[in-house]
């Protein structure tokens, strides 16, 4: 059989490739601290369950608009209204099935062949993937551990040409847990002005921001034209599952998603949209407050192992440059693993040397993991 030119392009998502394999060595009972996939650990709030389950028993379970439930997406432009202090209405709004879907239907929108989109390194798998889906060049710009990982001005414009279409940011970042300060963002905001650049901001981990309050890109009015926020309900109500997420944007960007998602998924399912609306009156805090244990759990024993990292500011994720170990970092991943201890390799966020470990796990398990990392830690250096 002959495939499209465009899927050989692709390779299947690192991370879920070895949480498969960490759950593979689970089932055939290998003792696995698996810290590979990024889904926070908690249950659904109760709340939210039985309004998906009255949403069901009184018979909301048909076609919705394309774009969602317009209750939602009220409350969702409510929620975010009062959160940022911004103006946007219901028609600034589009339910998809998870951020996923957000993202793809927002590059497909603006996308022609040949097309490039900046990505700032390391970055989330799913978005070079997606750019060369739809045709489009990914441009990756690479960021430095010892900058931060924030990016730079000079290597932004480096790279900007006639053919350049959007930037897209994630923060808090995914892998690295930093969190762009306004600076940055400011920054952004202009250059994708004077070169009339579309962003994309991914803000999936807004709620999961633990020194500084969070500085959302919706914010900044001089490119309210020109944004898209995307974000979803699977972390921050650890919802993952049930597929819901959404796109901000001006009304004609919201429009053109709104074809493509007519011709694709219709709308996301009906149960989901009213257990989203529950959501947004759910006190999520515990979990935050959960999290940022685990951070400072982690920060300290890393400290005590003399691992070298940049301390994640939000999300819930380590980013350990492993580098001086003499191995790759997939080698590293690979001799871990069979330790007991499932992590991703950086080369899978385009940044090797490095590898990223979840937090989204149980004390217990971390403090499991920890061990686990002392000891191959100590084997690697005994064999140097």
């Amino acid at each position: 059989m002959i495939f499209s030119d465009r899927i050989n392009l692709l390779k299947p998502s690192a991370t879920m490739e070895l949480n498969s394999k960490a759950i593979e060595l689970q089932s055939k009972g290998k003792d696995i601290v698996k810290l590979t996939a990024g889904e926070p650990d908690f249950d659904t709030p109760f709340p939210i369950i039985d309004a998906a389950y009255e949403a069901m028993k009184s018979g909301r379970t048909k076609y919705t608009d394309n774009k969602g439930i317009k209750e939602l997406r009220e409350k969702i432009s409510k929620f975010i209204n009062e959160k940022y202090s911004t103006d946007y209405t219901s028609n600034n709004i589009i339910v998809s099935n998870g951020g996923k879907q957000a993202l793809f239907n927002s590059l497909y929108a603006i996308i022609n062949p040949h097309d490039k989109v900046i990505i700032f390194d390391p970055s989330w798998v799913s978005y070079d993937a997606q750019i060369r889906m739809l045709g489009g060049n990914p441009i990756h710009v690479k960021t430095y551990e010892e900058d931060g990982f924030l990016p730079k001005k000079e290597n932004i414009l480096n790279v900007i040409s006639n053919n350049t279409k959007a930037i897209v940011i994630n923060s808090p970042n995914n892998p690295t847990g930093v969190v762009y300060p306004k600076n940055i963002l400011n920054l952004i905001s202009e250059i994708a002005k004077e070169n009339n650049l579309v962003v994309i901001s991914d803000e999936v981990y807004d709620s999961l921001v633990y020194d500084k309050p969070f500085t959302s890109m919706a914010t900044f009015k001089n490119i309210k034209d020109r944004l898209v926020i995307i974000n979803s309900f699977s972390k921050a109500w650890s919802m993952t599952g049930w597929r819901i997420g959404y796109a901000i944007a001006p009304i004609e960007y919201i429009n053109q998603m709104a074809k493509i998602q007519s011709h694709s998924t219709s709308n996301v399912n009906t149960p989901s949209q009213y257990a989203a609306l529950k959501a947004l009156e759910i006190d999520n805090s515990n979990m935050k407050i959960e999290f940022m244990k685990r951070r400072d759990y982690l920060y300290e024993e890393f400290k005590k192992i003399g691992l070298r990292f940049v301390k994640p500011s939000g999300a819930f994720y380590y980013f350990i440059n492993i580098a001086d170990f003499g191995l790759t970092d997939i080698e590293f991943c690979e001799k871990l693993l069979d330790y007991g201890l499932a992590v991703v390799p950086g080369s899978a966020f385009y940044l090797e040397g490095y590898i990223r470990l979840s937090f989204a796990a149980s004390l217990q398990e971390l403090n499991k993991a920890v061990d686990i990392l002392k000891r191959f830690i100590l084997d690697l250096e005994k064999k140097r």
